[in-house]
């Protein structure tokens, strides 16, 4: 199916660039669009006397998909009033899928983003930590220094002057 194709392509795009609002704007329309496209096509196929071209077709698509339904154009048989409620259905369907799987997107990535900005702090917390360990050492060493001092200097063995 082409619609998914194109689709499939957007998403592809879009996991690989970061996140911004303008790449899911991109893909939220590409996936309207090719809702359009199709829902006009096949209503175009079951009903051409109320959708003459295809052109009537996506106009019509277009204002069940984002239900503005002006009335204007209408199937009135059977078979263009199942493919108008599978418009719907699956409009409706379809675009909340691709919102939930860009606004996932948006969670996920905002996440990681929250994880590389705290590991500097991880990193902090084991510098401050190894200082505190290099700190206590030396506080033993100057206290044996001072051990050594107090008790005074040290009896050397063997020749000396």
């Amino acid at each position: 199916m082409l619609r998914m194709r194109l689709v499939e392509r957007k998403f592809s795009a879009y996991l690989r660039k970061p996140v911004s609002v303008r790449s899911a704007m991109g893909v939220i329309t590409t996936a309207t669009a090719a809702t359009v496209v199709v829902g006009g096509v096949l209503i175009w196929l079951v009903d051409r006397r109320e959708f003459p071209d295809v052109g009537v077709g996506m106009w019509w698509a277009l204002q069940t998909v984002t239900t503005v339904g002006y009335g204007d154009v209408t199937p009135t048989n059977v078979a263009g009033r199942l493919v108008g409620a599978f418009i719907m259905l699956e409009s409706i369907a379809f675009i909340t899928v691709v919102t939930a799987v860009i606004t996932s997107s948006f969670v996920t990535r905002a996440r990681q983003e929250r994880g590389k900005a705290e590991s500097p702090d991880r990193e902090l917390v084991a510098v401050a930590a190894r200082l505190d360990d290099i700190a206590t050492r030396l506080e033993r060493i100057e206290s044996a220094l001072d051990g050594q001092r107090k008790a005074g200097p040290a009896v050397s063995s063997g020749g000396g002057p």
